[in-house]
């Protein structure tokens, strides 16, 4: 063999060894959906639809775990964000302050209007979540005839 060859070889079973050692790592293993306490009554389904596809799975106790969230290191990104969304806004823990919800609706409208949700990260794997301006603008009035 030359050696060029073999270099290749070498990095290559270096890396297979790597990656099998980092999915010993249980961090991004924990797919735990707490119970649902309180969830939010959207205007319509259209509404509720697109919440269900764009937000969910971070923001909620209703995350869907997919094949790939068991596979380091995209299973410490997939919890991250998950962790992350649910620390910022739950809707499985809906409030039951008026002025709550509506705080918390005009949050998701400033952050659906600078383009910040859903994420890049996001909307590269999950094409149903990537919103049009006038599915933005339909969602955007949905959230705010839902909690005015």
């Amino acid at each position: 063999m030359n050696k060029k060859r073999t270099t290749w070889l070498y990095v290559i079973a270096v890396l297979l060894i790597l990656f099998g050692l980092i999915q010993l790592i249980p961090y991004g293993r924990n797919h735990a959906n707490p119970p649902v306490v309180s969830s939010p009554v959207w205007n319509s389904t259209q509404t509720a639809d697109v919440i269900k596809a764009t937000c969910m799975d971070c923001h909620s106790n209703e995350t869907v775990w997919p094949w790939y969230s068991n596979v380091a290191p995209v299973s410490w990104l997939i919890q991250r964000d998950v962790d992350e969304g649910r620390v910022r806004f739950n809707m499985s823990e809906w409030p039951a302050n008026p002025n709550a919800q509506s705080g918390l609706v005009g949050e998701m409208v400033r952050v659906i209007q600078e383009g910040r949700m859903p994420p890049i990260q996001y909307t590269l794997i999950h094409a149903n979540a990537r919103l049009s301006a006038t599915q933005q603008q339909t969602l955007i009035q949905g959230l705010q005839a839902s909690y005015p």
